[in-house]
């Protein structure tokens, strides 16, 4: 199946991106940043402490609460080479939850930094923990495309997984900043609300937010809810095919409560997502209900949301409440409060939004699939806002500003 999204040209999506524009560190105050806003067409800007201004009434706000985790372990072999291994996904066990709550061994899917200096054996670390030395062990047991299995073991009933990643692993902050993580990325690089370990890339419009501008919003009655999307190392793959329909979205888990889902299905019409990884969790949440319908006893693999299942005329039918009333009818048949699974969701051009009526984001790289979201999302009046960012010093990428899409 072919179909006009697929046939998407990534290069008109390029604007020049001048290095001076990417924000390197955080401004000392985030809700200080500047805030692009974008309504029928017109585009004007404040400050992101001011959002409340522009909200609209009853909106229901939905942020993702995952917490970035120190993914990148660094190994030296005896010959001096250095080894770096990112962990992406958790394999052995598959649930983030227990993955990080294993002692003594765990699989990842992980990337290798100068691999070919680790053709094979096991690579060993000496990890302080408590006062105590643990001996962390890396081998490598299969390689799967650019990615490798990799199983850890270490030597220490008690210590778990997450306790190794907090005494010895580094923050991965995004390449594009070209620098080397410093200690006060491990508060400027986490969003306020971030709960849930699991990501390797912050969800970074919410980066904006201090617990004064969540004050504001509740004392003016807008409501927050939060969903769980584990941001995985592909959100800074850029298109590198001619086409859209080249190019493979990376799978990400998704995590939402049952009563989440009832709120969002009550506020159909003035939900805001705050960020791309809270949109693509809640139109995911559309064609699990899309899927449900016709698969009511659906395993966890068969909900997972593929990348063009949005662009079948055929998966279009029901309406947002319809499909939201089927997951919750299937969490009901299965006596589960929290629904998990994952999604490949493209959201391109061509796309039509069944939940989500506006967005909180930053300013994102050319050629990216997040650009391609946001030209969904504005009916492909992207180059309106992005000329008003370069043209107005708006800061760019992970630590620039924001802009809210309504």
């Amino acid at each position: 199946m072919t179909n006009r999204t697929q046939q998407i040209r990534i290069e008109e999506f390029d604007y020049p991106l001048p290095d001076e524009r990417i924000a390197k560190f955080p401004l000392t105050k985030r809700d200080e940043s500047k805030l692009l806003l974008y309504r029928d067409g017109k585009v004007s800007e404040s400050l992101f402490k001011h959002i409340t201004d522009y909200l609209p009434n009853g909106t229901l706000m939905v942020y993702n609460n995952t917490r970035v985790i120190q993914a990148r372990l660094l190994f030296r072999k005896e010959t001096g080479a250095k080894i770096e291994i990112f962990c992406l996904e958790p394999v052995e066990p598959h649930d983030y939850a227990l993955v990080f709550q294993q002692t003594e061994r765990c699989r990842w899917t992980c990337l290798v930094g100068n691999l070919k200096k680790w053709k094979e054996g096991l690579l060993t670390k000496e990890i302080t923990w408590k006062g105590e030395t643990v001996l962390l062990r890396a081998e490598k047991l299969k390689t799967c495309g650019d990615s490798h299995l990799i199983e850890f073991t270490w030597d220490h009933p008690y210590c778990t997984f997450a306790d190794l990643l907090d005494a010895a692993g580094v923050l991965p902050i995004p390449p594009y900043l070209n620098r080397e993580t410093e200690e006060s990325d491990l508060k400027t690089y986490q969003t306020v609300y971030s709960k849930i370990k699991g990501s390797v890339a912050a969800p970074t419009a919410g980066l904006h937010f201090t617990p004064e501008v969540l004050a504001d919003i509740d004392t003016h009655g807008f409501g927050r809810e939060e969903v769980t999307l584990h941001v995985g190392a592909g959100t800074f793959k850029p298109v590198k095919s001619e086409t859209i329909e080249g190019h493979e979205m990376h799978t990400e888990f998704i995590s939402v409560r049952r009563s989440s889902i009832e709120r969002i299905q009550k506020n159909l019409g003035k939900i805001i997502a705050v960020g791309t990884t809270s949109v693509r969790t809640l139109e995911s949440l559309y064609y699990i209900g899309v899927t449900l319908a016709s698969l009511p006893n659906a395993s966890a693999e068969e909900l997972v949301v593929k990348q063009w299942m949005p662009y079948d005329e055929d998966n279009n039918q029901l309406s947002a409440v319809e499909a939201l009333q089927n997951v919750l009818d299937y969490l009901d048949r299965n006596q589960s409060d929290t629904l998990v699974t994952a999604t490949r969701i493209i959201i391109a051009p061509g796309y039509t939004f069944k939940i989500v009526r506006g967005i909180v984001t930053n300013f994102h790289q050319p050629k990216s699939t997040l650009l391609l979201l946001i030209s969904a999302f504005v009916k492909g009046d992207w180059k309106t806002i992005y000329d008003y960012a370069l043209s107005h010093d708006f800061r760019f990428l992970s630590y620039g500003d924001s802009s809210l899409l309504l």
